[in-house]
């Protein structure tokens, strides 16, 4: 078993380097032995967008919790990393990215993500850190949060300005929708989202901040319409103005809106963004965890993001990944604001230890990994994968790293 008395050590001289020595002997003994899938009663329906629960089990008595994927893109994930080293949390993500030859599309790429965030609990556990020190340690106290669908029985001006009494940075509206049986008029949408938007604006008051996203719901003639109309009212972003299929697009609509443009909900990995965010089409970045392949691409992202001044509002997406989310927006040093659904204020039953919030806010722990706790036992497990997996062959480089078949 892994040992713990060995962390209490002063880290200064050679008990310092005593220390680092016995933690890397003990750390690179440790191998994967079984991971497990397990049905989430909260998951939406929506099949690349899971709240599944995936844990990752050591040989050394460390089990990693992850959130996302389906029962057979977690299978072949999972296969490849059975019996690996758990620390080498890069190269297991470019294992299970390239092992099969094609690159991954988004729902397997969200699988992904639930492993890779399993990996780095694991290394959190076995360290007894956060994982927010791994990754350099936290650049703020807490991290900013807007609602969406901030609930209250009053009028929009009302519920907005509850939202921002709340504590939170920012309230968040939507597109003005019929109902769906009675079609969607485009133009007469513009219109009337203009005219909550100025009742969301006066709700907030000065001293609040307000979103809107359009839900790519508009042809690009009404997005830019709508956007400029706004451009008044000073929205904190304005998200997915149009459809994300051809990011390039946004190279149309950059120059006609002065709206601050938040695009990524939809997208995976750093080469879905890396266009939008190399010419400077967006302001900020949609692209969550475990969407984007987990918290080791998130972070590469985020490196590209502030690279070009382009700040994070990740898109929420399950409880446990928004614990991962806390860690990887706390160490970033631009500007930051995590999605929150409601007031933010639910028990999840098997989730005993989860994320924390209060005050409108996230905030971070010191809890070692993920500082979040699963109880299995309510949990229906839907996989099990103990047995490796490698279909085809494998090419590396002469250093041992991994090349394309």
């Amino acid at each position: 078993m892994l040992r713990r008395d060995f962390l209490t050590l002063p880290a200064m001289g050679a008990a310092a380097l005593g220390f680092q020595q016995q933690a890397r002997a003990e750390l690179s003994r440790m191998k994967i032995k079984r991971v497990r899938f397990y049905r989430s009663p909260i998951s939406r329906p929506i099949f690349n967008q899971s709240f599944h629960v995936v844990t990752v089990e050591t040989d050394q008595g460390i089990t990693g919790i992850g959130e996302g994927g389906s029962v057979d893109t977690i299978r072949q994930c999972a296969g490849l990393i059975i019996d690996q080293d758990p620390n080498r949390i890069e190269h297991l993500w470019q294992l299970m990215y390239r092992a099969y030859f094609y690159p991954p599309g988004r729902e397997k790429i969200h699988a992904l993500g639930a492993l890779d965030m399993a990996l780095w609990d694991i290394k959190g556990k076995a360290l007894g850190l956060p994982i927010h020190d791994l990754l350099g340690g936290l650049t703020r106290d807490h991290v900013e949060c807007y609602s969406t669908g901030f609930p209250g029985d009053g009028s929009l001006t009302e519920r907005a300005r509850a939202c921002i009494e709340a504590g939170f940075r920012t309230y968040r509206t939507g597109v003005s929708s019929p109902r769906p049986d009675a079609g969607f008029n485009s133009h007469h949408a513009v219109r009337d989202t203009y005219e909550q938007c100025l009742q969301i604006r006066e709700g907030v008051g000065k001293d609040g901040d307000w979103a809107i996203d359009f839900h790519t719901r508009f042809d690009l003639p009404d997005a830019v319409r709508l956007a400029n109309l706004i451009e008044d009212l000073e929205p904190y972003f304005v998200e997915d103005l149009i459809r994300s299929e051809n990011p390039g697009a946004y190279r149309q609509v950059r120059p006609q809106v002065k709206v601050p443009i938040a695009v990524g909900e939809h997208f995976g990995d750093r080469w879905e963004i890396n266009e939008l965010l190399e010419n400077r089409l967006i302001d900020y970045s949609r692209v969550s965890i475990p969407n984007c392949g987990g918290i080791t691409e998130f972070m590469k992202i985020a490196a590209i993001c502030e690279t070009h001044y382009v700040g994070l509002i990740p898109h929420f997406t399950g409880p446990i990944s928004e614990a991962a989310l806390v860690h990887t927006c706390g160490v970033f040093s631009g500007p930051v604001m995590m999605e929150m659904t409601g007031n933010g204020m639910r028990e999840i039953p098997y989730l005993p230890q989860g994320y924390d919030f209060r005050d409108g806010k996230m905030w971070p722990n010191r809890r070692p990994g993920l500082g979040v706790e699963v109880d299995t036992s309510q949990l229906e497990l839907l996989a099990e994968v103990t047995e490796h997996s490698q279909p085809i062959t494998l090419y590396r480089r002469p250093d041992g790293s991994i090349t394309n078949w």
